[in-house]
């Protein structure tokens, strides 16, 4: 019997790859997403990193089984004449249907009750510890708790962005605003926006935001050619201030990470006011205007302005430790240059993160994702299950002769601030060899 199929190469396919004919592979089939793009719920970015590939790794990460029947409508009649699929992710596909037979993504425990109720408990007691006390130092543990607090509400709003932790899309939403505006100023259409981008293009230089933090850090020698950011749309550009700056990067680390929530609101507020359409902008406005409601309110309350400054800057200080957090598990991991690959989707995540070992009564602190890899593999997972899940990573990493790195905390700052000196040491000498040339 003939095969009346129609058939292109993945070279043919790697054409379909511009903002006006955008095409995608997913197990072999064609589909031609490019009116559909700026719909996509996960954003333009992530197919648009992907387009003209074979992505179905990546289609299955991010998507529930009700999402393979939205597929049809884009269908092209094409099929993906060289199309294979590699032991590995053989193995990671089975994977994933095993959990989701056995309803791991669905089963998310009574973590989120646990959460907010915790978060609750930490922002009445800050704003009791201002409101009812004059004492400097109950004020200062105030801050601290309020600290502690946006970090577990940061937890909530991840969670909420990757999957629904209420009972259906609307409250899921109302969850993310909460979260994500009202309680912490960071708008959750920012964080959507490069979160995104960063799973899929996990540790590209160029195609990363989470990587893109110019000219303060630059954790590869590679950002020294002055990189073009495809997320941001221009050039990452190694200038003279720059070479300052990373020349003591790894002494200004922790310095900036104190202050680096000012840099979040920053990023919220270029969003939101841009020209970029961003769905639900009105809400996210509405949400960061409560938070600079009541913030401003709370600090007004306290006694003088030394105190004011201390409150935010410690609050600020202990929501530190996440984003160092968030740091660690990518900053010393193995980078590249260059669009993410579809067909090589576990390996790039295996690369690209460092897990943070920690016995189980830690897990709330780091919001599950000490697992790091798990939760770039799967990360429709509900955190309870990470833990469970990661034997079953390691035995596939080894399986396949991959890397899997799980560091203590101590371990993954020590590899950080290597990687971070690494750099400084030929970025100051590029320095002192452009104050030697130009005096």
């Amino acid at each position: 019997m003939s095969d009346d199929k129609k058939y292109i190469t993945a070279e043919e396919l790697k054409k379909h790859d511009k903002p006006d004919d955008l095409w995608i592979s997913i197990q072999g089939k064609c589909y031609n997403v490019t009116d559909w793009v700026e719909e996509h719920p996960g954003g333009d970015i992530p197919i648009r990193s992907l387009a003209g590939q074979e992505a179905t790794d990546a289609f299955i990460a991010f998507h529930p089984g009700s999402a393979w029947k939205y597929l049809d409508k884009f269908f092209t009649g094409y099929h993906l004449k060289d199309y294979e699929v590699t032991d590995v992710s053989k193995d990671y596909r089975k994977l994933c249907s095993e959990f989701s037979k056995a309803g791991m993504f669905e089963k998310k425990g009574h973590g989120v009750i646990y959460s907010f109720c915790f978060v609750a408990l930490l922002m009445s007691s800050s704003f009791c510890g201002v409101l009812l006390s004059k004492n400097f130092l109950v004020h200062m543990v105030s801050a601290a708790l309020l600290g502690l607090a946006w970090m577990q509400i940061s937890y909530l709003g991840h969670d909420s962005g990757h999957y629904m932790i209420m009972t259906n899309r609307g409250f899921n939403k109302l969850a993310q605003i909460l979260t994500g505006n009202c309680l912490t100023g960071i708008s959750i259409a920012w964080w959507k926006w490069t979160h995104n981008a960063h799973h899929v293009a996990c540790n590209s230089l160029d195609h990363d935001p989470d990587l893109q933090h110019l000219p303060v850090f630059a954790v590869s020698t590679k950002f020294f050619k002055s990189l073009r950011s495809s997320f941001y749309g221009r050039e990452l550009t190694f200038d003279s201030l720059a070479k300052f700056f990373v020349s003591y990067q790894h002494f200004t680390y922790y310095p900036i990470m104190c202050v680096a929530r000012v840099n979040l609101f920053v990023q919220t507020f270029l969003l939101l006011f841009s020209t970029r359409k961003v769905p639900d902008r009105a809400l996210n406005i509405l949400g960061i205007l409560v938070f600079w409601t009541w913030f401003p309110l709370l600090i007004s309350t306290l006694p003088n302005w030394t105190e004011r400054f201390l409150f935010v800057l410690l609050s600020f200080c202990v929501t530190s430790l996440q984003h160092i957090q968030f740091t660690l598990n990518h900053f010393a991991a193995d980078v590249y240059v260059g669009q993410p690959e579809g067909n090589d989707w576990f390996e790039k995540q295996t690369s690209g993160t460092i897990d943070i070992a920690c016995s189980s009564w830690m897990d709330w602190f780091y919001g599950g994702l000490q697992f790091q890899l798990e939760h770039h593999l799967f990360p429709r997972l509900p955190r309870c299950h990470l833990r469970k899940v990661s034997p079953i990573v390691q035995d596939l990493c080894k399986k396949h002769k991959l890397p899997y790195r799980s560091l203590s905390f101590y371990e993954a700052n020590v590899w950080t601030l290597r990687t971070l000196k690494t750099a400084a040491i030929q970025a100051r000498g590029l320095l002192w060899e452009a104050v030697n040339t130009h005096g």
